[in-house]
């Protein structure tokens, strides 16, 4: 069974329109704010740009990503979550979430539902 955050994260992963996500390219690391939704306890985000996102092709090649939600930092697994019930519940909290218009819009499009990924909690690692 996978791993859930606790309500308190998804409580303010909620509340937070903006978060920051931390991906690795080599020994680099990149943060690019994402908008982030919750629904029935899955946390989800999806790439605006579609697949050409950057950090969305980063978490391709290592799905192991941080998540700069206010003063907290969390180590997040990143899953793609291709299937049409996934991507459904992500479109649904988005529009919840955020007002209509065109950024909506844009993580509506059918170019961007296939980069839906579900972000899962994992232990810390060292860097």
């Amino acid at each position: 069974m996978q791993e859930m955050f606790t309500d308190d994260v998804l409580s303010l992963i909620s509340d937070t329109k903006e978060v920051h996500i931390e991906t690795r390219s080599g020994d680099r690391s990149y943060q690019t704010v994402i908008w982030i939704v919750v629904n029935h306890n899955d946390v989800f985000c999806r790439s605006v740009r579609g697949e050409s996102g950057k950090w969305y092709q980063r978490t391709l090649r290592d799905p192991n990503v941080r998540l700069h939600v206010g003063d907290w930092v969390l180590d997040a697994m990143s899953v793609p979550a291709h299937d049409p019930e996934s991507i459904e519940r992500a479109s649904e909290a988005l529009r919840r979430k955020y007002p209509r218009g065109g950024s909506l819009d844009a993580m509506l499009m059918s170019e961007t539902l296939g980069t839906t990924i579900r972000l899962e909690p994992r232990e810390p690692t060292t860097s």
